[in-house]
């Protein structure tokens, strides 16, 4: 099997010293995923969890949403290089009774090929579940702690240094699931997908944490398998704020330390502030890092 960190040897300069030595690297190689046998995507992605990563993206499409829905997922044997398999290749077979989407139903291919109001409409259009009705409650102490908490579980960040981190929490900041990638879409779509392999889905009561920027695609992940709650460490997008609003999700970014900016769904933080005091100008200052 593929390797998740592989080292390499450099040349590390520190002021005026010079050494050559071995430096571990996030592993990165190309999955192609075949949909009952047809070539459906090829994403670049760190070796690992790889049927989690195509369950999840077959989740995030709104292909699947019960464990029951696919029958098999399997290696390509055929995909090999001096006659071992690579591990790149492999199939996800759907159950009988589940149709198979045609490739131009596929709305989300990643960062491209999604803007605006067409974008939001296909959210809504096919997400299974609400994330508007979810009555969970979350502690600000909790919130601030899981950075923290997510930043624990990187075993593979830890050796290399360069991957993203995605982690499942519930409630009360117990961590669930953690997955890694050089992909933040595929570390959360292996949470998705382990989501769904292990009967967990919708994720009820749940908040994402991610270790990057809150981007569109990583809401409307959220929103297909029903998270009510993500959280990032760097800013959103406009856009992403929009699905958030549109769907009921809390949104929270710049989330270091006790500091945050809330930008949907503030009802679901236990603040235990009284009183809330409007910033003055343009809003511009509440789209920037606090502190």
């Amino acid at each position: 099997m593929s390797r998740v960190a592989v080292k390499k040897r450099i040349l590390r300069v520190r002021a005026a010293a010079r050494v050559r030595e071995f430096d571990s690297l996030a592993a990165e190689e190309p999955l192609e995923i075949r949909l009952n046998g047809t070539p459906l995507t090829v994403t670049m992605r760190t070796p690992g969890d790889d049927f989690d990563l195509a369950a999840g993206f077959l989740v995030s499409e709104g292909a699947v949403a019960s464990p029951d829905d696919i029958s098999t997922i399997r290696y390509c044997a055929g995909a090999t290089v001096g006659g071992e398999n690579t591990y790149n290749v492999l199939d996800a077979r759907l159950a009988a009774e589940v149709p198979t989407p045609e490739p131009r139903n596929f709305y989300t291919t990643s960062s491209c090929g999604v803007c605006g109001k067409a974008s939001l409409e296909a959210v809504r259009t096919v997400a299974r579940w609400s994330t508007r009705e979810d009555p969970v409650e979350l502690a600000l102490p909790t919130v601030a702690d899981l950075p923290n908490r997510l930043r624990a579980a990187q075993r593979v960040f830890d050796r290399t240094g360069g991957l993203h981190a995605a982690g499942l929490f519930t409630a009360d900041g117990e961590p669930l699931c953690v997955r890694e990638d050089v992909g933040r879409h595929n570390a959360v779509d292996k949470l998705l997908g382990w989501a769904l392999r292990n009967g967990r889905l919708p994720l009820r009561g749940t908040v994402l944490m991610v270790s990057g920027r809150a981007s569109f695609e990583l809401v409307q992940k959220a929103v297909m398998g029903g998270v009510p709650v993500l959280a990032a460490v760097s800013a959103p997008s406009s856009l992403a704020v929009d699905l958030a609003a549109e769907e009921g999700l809390t949104l929270i970014g710049f989330l270091r330390g006790d500091s945050m900016n809330v930008y949907t769904g503030e009802r679901r933080l236990r603040t235990g502030v009284q009183n809330v005091t409007s910033g003055a100008g343009d809003g511009s200052a509440g789209a920037r890092s606090p502190g």
